[in-house]
């Protein structure tokens, strides 16, 4: 792939949700229901994450990096559990850091890396 594509865009939010350049997938403001607990959010992070993958072809075992924002960061392993569960060993490298988030009742957010295989 020689051109950069993006998709997802928010004009109101002046972003991608995700950007392909040279075979690395970003995939930006990944969140689930601001309402819901940690739990929740976690995996309503994971599936727009998983939409937003979808749309383009690839699919959650294409995910090499994940950047993991928390309110507490002491609700690691709450996101972790959820990792086990939907990445089924094919983890991402993966980065977690604590945040004070703008939107009120977020939790959690994820940003993550995806790599699309060259086709022959």
């Amino acid at each position: 792939m020689t051109a950069i594509h993006r998709s997802d865009i928010d004009e109101h939010w002046a972003h991608a949700g995700a950007v392909e350049a040279g075979g690395m997938v970003f995939v930006s403001y990944c969140v689930g229901d601001t309402d819901g607990s940690t739990s929740q959010q976690v995996h309503g992070a994971l599936d727009a994450l998983e939409a937003r993958l979808l749309a383009i072809g690839l699919t959650l075992s294409d995910v090499v990096k994940v950047d993991a924002l928390f309110a507490d960061i002491w609700d690691i392993p709450v996101m972790e559990a959820a990792f086990r569960e939907r990445f089924h060993g094919g983890y991402p490298a993966r980065k977690s850091i604590q945040t004070a988030f703008a939107h009120r009742g977020l939790r959690f957010q994820l940003d993550a890396v995806a790599y699309r295989p060259a086709t022959p």
